[in-house]
């Protein structure tokens, strides 16, 4: 039976909601000078504080993996970005796999997620269709890899086309779901995504090299690191935090609390409001502050788990993508702006690449804010975001009040 971790005595620290909300943040990233040049070593150690970035084929704005980036560090050059996660061998520094969900990751946590695909190869903890290609088709797999091996890089499409005039791989449907088997169980990685967000698949060694032969890590010591790594980007966390940040067994989850809480790698904290305990590294300040200007867009890892950042920032935030557009409240592709560490507007945001233009479709401002301290720094960041993006300038559409108003501010 697991350890209920919530039977272990420990120190425990009081934390207000104040410091809850300051902890939230200190842990991600954000630079103080959004303006300075960016380089490759700013962006890997901005992923390593976050541990990912999500992947997302959502492109009505940007792929959502370039913008925590631009969140926390200002404009930079996506390229950079490209060539560490599909570049040459020396270039690459991040590797695509499930973390919180479709993940960039880096290299060196390679080992800390092999427990996952050791489950995914014997049929467990991915979705049923996955598990079923496993056990009932081990010949379309065998086949799919000897193709890999001998041929080299190869997309799910390629397999199918073939499949078309050889009956070779069984059909579209069983092939892809094969490679995702491949790809979740980490027999296979993604070398490049194509225009299109296709990935293309290789062999682990031929993309990560060495990393992909270390040895596995104790199933429990891995999660554990995990967590940690969870609570140094989160700050302070509760249980279902952490689990959700990384999807990790519930079970599991709580046992490493406990052993972590009793080796003092991590401390148990009362936090204000919250129904569940929390827990923060022994290392960290509670009195740290942070204090970001951004726009964040939905899969941002400070927005991953919306009942936590209405917990912890007082922020309501549902993402209206799948919403039919009629029922709408805010907007398909709505972005929070966050002014000094708060949450104080949202806005709709569409690159119109045609016209060469950052579209603000709608803006909104939250009830506690006002719009003459939000409106001049959300331009500034909308004319930054602009200029990330490649685009000639803002569009503000007249929807409603604020966005009336704000479509009045000059850029300075």
């Amino acid at each position: 039976m697991p350890i209920d971790s919530a039977t272990i005595p420990s120190p425990t620290v009081s934390i207000s909601t104040k410091q809850a909300r300051n902890l939230a943040l200190v842990g991600q990233g954000f630079a103080p000078n959004p303006d300075r040049d960016v380089t490759k070593r700013q962006i890997l150690k901005t992923i390593r504080a976050t541990n990912m970035l999500q992947v997302d084929s959502v492109n009505v704005l940007t792929r959502a993996h370039y913008m925590p980036i631009f969140s926390r560090l200002g404009v930079y050059d996506p390229k950079m970005l490209d060539e560490m996660v599909w570049g040459t061998a020396r270039q690459r520094k991040l590797f695509e796999y499930w973390g919180h969900e479709a993940s960039m990751i880096p290299v060196e946590d390679y080992h800390l997620y092999r427990w996952r695909m050791r489950d995914a190869e014997r049929g467990m903890g991915t979705w049923g269709r996955i598990a079923r290609v496993q056990r009932e088709q081990p010949d379309l797999i065998d086949n799919i890899l000897r193709h890999i091996d001998q041929a080299g890089a190869v997309a799910a499409s390629e397999l199918e086309t073939e499949g078309r005039s050889s009956a070779k791989w069984w059909g579209w449907s069983n092939t892809k779901t094969a490679m995702e088997y491949l790809f979740w169980s980490g027999q296979v990685m993604a070398r490049k995504r194509r225009s299109s967000f296709e990935r293309e698949y290789d062999l682990p060694h031929r993309i990560i090299g060495d990393a992909a032969h270390e040895p596995d890590r104790d199933r429990q010591d891995a999660m554990c690191d995990l967590i940690c790594q969870g609570i140094a980007a989160m700050g302070v966390a509760a249980e279902i935090d952490l689990r959700k940040y990384f999807r990790l067994p519930t079970d599991e989850t709580k046992a490493c609390l406990a052993r972590l809480v009793e080796e003092g790698r991590l401390l148990r904290a009362d936090v204000e409001g919250w129904k569940q305990p929390g827990y923060l590294c022994p290392k960290v300040n509670p009195r740290g502050r942070a204090k970001p200007t951004c726009l964040m867009v939905p899969f941002d890892p400070v927005m991953w788990e919306r009942d936590r950042v209405e917990r912890i920032f007082g922020f309501n935030y549902r993402i209206e993508i799948y919403v039919p557009a009629e029922k709408r409240q805010y907007g398909y592709y709505v972005l929070p702006f966050m002014l000094n560490g708060e949450f104080v507007a949202r806005v709709d945001l569409k690159s119109d690449r045609q016209a060469g233009i950052l579209r603000v479709q709608s803006a909104h401002l939250e009830n506690h804010a006002k719009a003459g301290d939000v409106a001049g720094p959300l331009m500034e960041n909308l004319a930054r975001l602009s200029e990330f993006l490649g685009l000639n300038g803002v569009e503000v559409m007249p929807a409603n009040d604020f966005s009336k108003y704000l479509a009045s501010v000059p850029i300075r």
